[in-house]
């Protein structure tokens, strides 16, 4: 009586065991179970909104050397995307200022083990309108335009434009390019001059330009990549040319707008932000983009990191028109 009271149980859960390994076949054939690995699965970032343009190239090589991965980037400010990544709500960001000490003690506290790496030297490139007939500004023009103590054009330079009004846009509070000039060009502790706007994003400052033969606008320089501009090469040539190690072409800049020559402080000669300029610093308005993970290895998120440090992320970074951290770098002559 005993053995037949103790059978009837183990019979019971071996069927539910067999109904639930079955169940589990099912979803995992369906799709009900998210797979995640290196190359594989659906990851969630956020990305400094001036970088946009580098990082849809990264994304779309990515995805398409492996089908099974979905990128989703959430593009932002450098603020918004370091809050992301100590709230939780990402494991891998790209900005363009590295976390802090005290932002690494708060992630060790979170349990989370993290790596951050610089990925590209960028360039913050300084647009004006077709109509302005400025040839070159050096630094301390931009520093009188964001005090205010330079409100008209004609108090930078005689120019047709001489009565206007300067009109300074930006891509918003909080985003790279707005801390960096501030930093540069702004006392310690002031404000920028009444004349200074922020824009929603990179486009509408682009727009501004465009259309206000009085504005002068701030962008990270692969905004104005003219190849990138007209999305000339389909993927399959961009990875063949990655594959093949072809040398990058020689890169000119949009006419949509005119890049403004800049001097530095401690220059002679104005630049542009061409490759060459930004690698020897010619061209002053350089600074670092960093990619932040604190993923577990194995997962997508670290599965991208190590394609952004790698050589394929860091040859389509020298092909966008910036300098690869990493990766040698073989520049060719710019574009006069």
């Amino acid at each position: 009586m005993s053995k037949s009271i103790n059978s009837t149980p183990n019979f019971a859960l071996c069927t539910s065991c067999i109904v639930l390994f079955a169940c589990l076949l099912m979803l995992n054939a369906c799709g009900g179970l998210a797979t995640n690995t290196s190359t594989k699965g659906l990851a969630k970032i956020y990305c400094e909104e001036s970088f946009r343009n580098i990082l849809d190239q990264e994304v779309e090589v990515f995805e398409y050397s492996y089908p099974d991965a979905s990128i989703m980037v959430n593009y932002a400010g450098d603020n918004a995307c370091i809050d992301s990544l100590m709230h939780r709500a990402a494991d891998l960001v790209i900005t363009t200022r590295d976390i802090t000490p005290e932002q690494h003690e708060i992630l060790a506290k979170q349990g989370r083990a993290h790596r951050s790496r610089a990925i590209a030297v960028d360039a913050v490139a300084i647009i004006v309108n077709n109509a302005n007939d400025i040839e070159e500004l050096s630094e301390d023009d931009l520093r009188e335009i964001f005090d205010g103590r330079a409100k008209r054009w004609g108090d930078v330079f005689p120019t047709k434009l001489k009565r206007d009004s300067i009109s300074v846009v930006l891509d918003g509070s909080g985003t790279g390019v707005m801390n960096f000039v501030k930093e540069r060009y702004v006392p310690q502790g002031g404000k920028f001059a009444a004349n200074v706007y922020a824009q929603r994003s990179t486009e509408d400052v682009f727009r501004a330009v465009q259309t206000r033969k009085n504005a002068i606008g701030f962008v990270g320089v692969s905004w104005i990549n003219a190849s990138l501009d007209s999305n000339a090469t389909t993927i399959e040539q961009r990875v063949s040319s990655l594959i093949n190690d072809d040398a990058p072409s020689a890169i000119d800049f949009t006419n949509r707008i005119k890049v403004m020559p800049l001097r530095g402080d401690s220059s002679v000669v104005a630049r542009k932000p061409y490759q060459a300029y930004i690698f020897n610093g010619e061209y002053p308005l350089t600074r670092k983009v960093y990619a932040i993970d604190a993923s577990a290895g194995g997962t997508l998120d670290h599965g991208f990191y190590s394609f952004l440090t790698g050589v394929v992320g860091q040859k389509i970074i020298l092909q966008t028109g910036i300098v690869p951290a990493a990766e040698p770098v073989r520049l060719v002559e710019a574009v006069k």
